[in-house]
């Protein structure tokens, strides 16, 4: 593509009329939050709000930097002191200068649960009329996820008074938990040492199909009404903050029976408050187990045939036999038989979930239509996709607190509910008729004439009159390709 023989570069184009864009856009909000503050100004009650001229603020949007200026106003309290505030903050719900919009922030929150900071900023600065550093992305992160933590910790209060606000009716109700190291910096690198467990659950009602391959013909399912949860904390609070979350989603009045599958650690264990719930060993560590302690083929063979037909009280026997036959190797210290010896324990600490649940002689209702009980035993992947993929790896370091936070945008992400919370955190909300006046109406006998019809811009359109958008009457000087 060229003009006048000089090769023009379109991309470069594209980006110097986003940018023209964006400038209109920021005016326009400047235009429309300034007439609202006037407004407010002229409805307000005079012998209450004292009128102490203009100051300016700025609010960050996706289309850059927006200046404008709003109304101060004191007022005298009842005990006789002065206060100063702005109507159109307090109308905004925001407090201070500087504030971030809902869009925006929304839009660094998804970038840093998809890379990490520096990368998060990189790509918000290149694609919005905004630059920001990866600091300003781990402030916004930070931020969101204090607010989140308040919610979690009333949600805790109201489950520990039976209050909880969830709405989905279950009788049966699967979790399943496990941890993950994760790397520390700073203070609490000294304090905890390199790593520190993150302690990460789940918990859902069934799964649905979704997906059917079409040369294997091999079902694709997926968990249903699934809840995340993952932080340092220790294990009393993990469980506290846990439980809220799941009465915020679920009716737990309703829920008969759970099912807890886990890897045996006794934290994991403390779930286990009375007989409606019943524990299942996790397959991929009992079976890593296996692998683990026994190198010999034919013993392996034997214990996950045992494993396979449920048959526990003779695996024990079987495992404490092989401990007691091999011969102890001075040279490596008795390794084979203390290995045999360390699967024996591990097995008979968790003797009661060797089996699976549902191959045991309990009565579960069935599922409701459309939904399955299947067999536990994918918190591996969830423990990869929550967290692990964000949080592990290209030599992460992580504060508590930063830690923290971070997972709990990343389990809510994962679970589809980050909009929803994102949403629920602001309360800036402009006057309706702002919103009817922004719509554009094109009715069908217009489109046919410009849409198709050999439409020319450069002819069709007039630039405004003002001495304001110079800058705008100027883009006439590009000329028709």
């Amino acid at each position: 593509m060229s003009i006048t023989n000089n090769e023009m570069n379109f991309n470069n184009l594209e980006k110097e009329i986003l940018k023209l864009c964006f400038k209109i856009g920021c005016e326009e909000i400047k235009s429309v939050l300034e007439k609202w503050d006037k407004e407010l100004c002229q409805a307000r009650d005079k012998a209450i709000y004292r009128n102490k001229g203009k100051r300016k603020t700025v609010i960050k949007t996706i289309m850059g930097e927006v200046e404008y200026f709003r109304t101060m106003y004191e007022i005298k309290s009842e005990d006789g002191t002065i206060k100063r505030l702005y109507l159109l903050d307090e109308a905004m719900g925001i407090k201070g200068s500087g504030h971030m919009s809902e869009l925006f922030s929304n839009m660094i929150t998804k970038a840093v649960c998809e890379s990490p900071y520096r990368e998060a900023a990189r790509s918000i600065s290149e694609l919005t009329g905004q630059t920001i550093s990866h600091t300003a992305a781990w402030n916004v992160a930070q931020e969101v996820g204090n607010h989140i933590e308040k919610q979690e910790n009333e949600k805790a209060k109201l489950a520990e008074n039976n209050s909880g606000k969830g709405e989905i009716g279950t009788k049966v109700l699967f979790e399943e938990q496990d941890g993950i190291y994760i790397n520390l910096q700073g203070e609490d690198r000294k304090k905890y040492g390199k790593s520190k467990e993150m302690k990460v659950g789940i918990a859902y009602d069934g799964a649905e199909e979704t997906y059917v391959k079409s040369k294997a013909k091999k079902k694709r399912y997926k968990l249903t009404n699934k809840v995340a949860c993952a932080n340092f904390e220790n294990v009393k609070n993990f469980q506290k903050r846990k439980e809220g979350i799941i009465a915020n989603v679920y009716n737990v009045n309703e829920i008969e029976m759970r099912f807890l599958n886990g890897d045996g650690a006794n934290w994991i264990k403390n779930s286990i408050v009375d007989d409606t719930v019943h524990f299942q060993l996790d397959p991929f560590h009992r079976n890593k187990a296996v692998k683990t302690y026994v190198k010999n083929p034919e013993m392996q063979e034997n214990i996950m045939e045992m494993l396979h037909n449920n048959d526990i009280d003779n695996l024990l026997v079987y495992i404490e036999a092989l401990s007691n036959s091999v011969e102890t190797d001075e040279e490596n210290g008795g390794e084979e038989k203390q290995n045999l010896l360390e699967l024996l324990k591990y097995f008979t600490n968790n003797k009661d979930g060797l089996v699976p649940f549902n191959q045991r002689k309990i009565k579960i209702c069935e599922p409701p239509d459309g939904k399955e009980y299947r067999n536990m035993g994918c918190m591996e992947s969830n423990i990869f996709t929550i967290i692990g993929n964000r949080m592990k790896g290209r030599r992460a370091c992580w504060s508590l607190n930063g830690g923290n936070n971070l997972a709990r945008l990343l389990c809510l992400k994962h679970t589809g509910k980050l909009a929803d919370v994102m949403q629920n955190l602001t309360t800036v909300t402009l006057p309706e008729k702002y919103a009817d006046e922004i719509i554009v109406k094109l009715s069908s006998s217009k489109i046919v004439k410009s849409v198709g019809k050999g439409f020319d811009g450069y002819h069709k359109t007039s630039a405004p009159s003002t001495s304001n958008y110079k800058w705008l009457r100027n883009m006439g000087a590009i000329q028709s390709l």
